[in-house]
């Protein structure tokens, strides 16, 4: 009878858990945005703005990348490009002195030290009032710029996200499973800049104030942890769905699961370390966000586990329950059954969702253990192959999916 009870409370507590991180805090941030909702005031200005690229042995992809750049709709004598290359070793830093007359600038770091360092150190060389940050791999519209800058003359805004749109041009049940999950987080996007602030950006295109920059520590994941540096100065950062970047999604499951443990792991250091964030005495409904979106998220696969031994328990005494059972056993062979498929050089739609669902989640139980022994990510090696080893997409406004992020 006791253990009856017992696995009925946890079954329950962990679908209430599993409902409200996934339903009910969208469903949260409806009602705020409608019955407290926040706007941007917006100004036509056409500020300096600096445009910072970080590379590491992207020969192949580079020169598009400025080629896409230097188009930009704004006006050149106002714009800024700084590629800064993290000690590469091909011919990142002799692709960008040809773009020199054009007007991009290298700056090389003497060591690897990743991303966040050379951000650090390009921003230190940077003129304009905005700082942009991309990564090679990414295409922007040409109005990318224009759409985000305006944003900027609210004084309240202290960064400023683009709209990723992810391109699943290989057909993989990866990249479904990927634009999926990312079509989810566009729209929580859209709801938490209505209610005041984002608690992470897209690390491709995002602008931040230059008066606002805080350098950041080595191993930060600095597309999460930015937002929270302008929360502390009691800045917003806002979303701009017109202002719109291109990358393709990964097409393989073990680079996107490389991909994707690694920035929790990094996610998760930076939650420590920025632990008082999460106390709703001190920052109020941020700290909101950052429990549900960041904490409950990733605590997942142990609602995922409560759910399942619950109704394990309960199973051999309760059709419904039995019912349940079954029903995820079907779940994790459906993702069991798209790695095969995937395994076998087969595409499948129907397991692409469940196969991604399963990947993130066992991210998150990775990036744990990675965390607890201490394990910090600053540099890492590419995970993807170039567009010379994959094939190129052609003239597809949407390179492929960097991994130096």
């Amino acid at each position: 009878m006791a253990i009856g009870l017992t696995a009925e409370v946890l079954f329950w507590v962990s679908i209430a858990a599993l409902l409200y991180t996934y339903c009910g805090y969208p469903i949260l941030l409806v009602a705020f945005a409608r019955l407290m909702p926040r706007y941007v005031s917006q100004r036509d200005e056409t500020p300096h703005v600096s445009i910072i690229i970080c590379a590491y042995n992207e020969e192949h992809d580079l020169p598009g990348k400025l080629e896409n750049t230097l188009a930009l709709d704004y006006p050149a004598e106002k714009l800024e490009v700084i590629v800064v290359s993290d000690a590469s070793t091909d011919g990142t830093d002799g692709i960008v002195r040809q773009f020199a007359s054009r007007g991009a600038r290298l700056h090389r770091q003497p060591e690897r030290l990743g991303k966040t360092a050379a951000q650090n150190a390009a921003v230190s060389e940077a003129s304009g009032e905005i700082l942009i940050f991309s990564d090679a791999t990414t295409w922007y519209q040409s109005n990318a710029v224009r759409a985000i800058v305006p944003n900027f003359g609210d004084p309240s805004v202290g960064c400023v996200c683009g709209k990723l749109i992810y391109v699943d041009a290989a057909s993989s049940s990866i990249g479904r499973g990927a634009c999926s999950y990312w079509n989810y987080e566009i729209f929580l996007k859209k709801q938490e800049s209505r209610v005041g602030s984002l608690i992470g950006v897209s690390g491709c295109l995002y602008a931040v104030r230059r008066s606002a920059y805080v350098p950041l520590y080595h191993e930060a994941c600095s597309d999460f942890v930015i937002a929270t540096k302008m929360a502390e100065q009691g800045l917003r950062t806002v979303y701009e769905p017109n202002a719109i970047c291109f990358e393709e999604t990964n097409r393989q499951l073990r680079n996107e699961l490389k991909m994707r443990t690694r920035i929790i792991a990094q996610t998760y250091s930076d939650l420590w370390r920025h632990r008082r964030m999460m106390n709703p005495m001190h920052s109020g409904f941020y700290a909101i966000q950052l429990l549900s979106h960041k904490v409950l998220r990733y605590m997942v696969p142990v609602f995922l586990i409560g759910i399942l031994v619950g109704s394990a328990l309960l199973a051999a005494h309760s059709v419904y329950y039995f019912s349940l059972l079954t029903a995820q056993g079907g779940l994790y062979l459906a993702a069991l059954g798209g790695w095969v498929l995937e395994r076998g050089g087969l595409k499948s739609r129907l397991f692409a969702l469940p196969q991604y669902f399963v990947l993130a989640n066992l991210a998150a139980v990775i990036a744990a253990y990675k965390f607890v022994r201490g394990e910090r990510y600053a540099r890492w090696e590419p995970i993807r192959a170039s567009r010379g080893q994959e094939g190129s997409p052609g003239r597809v406004r949407a390179p492929h999916r960097g991994s130096y992020r």
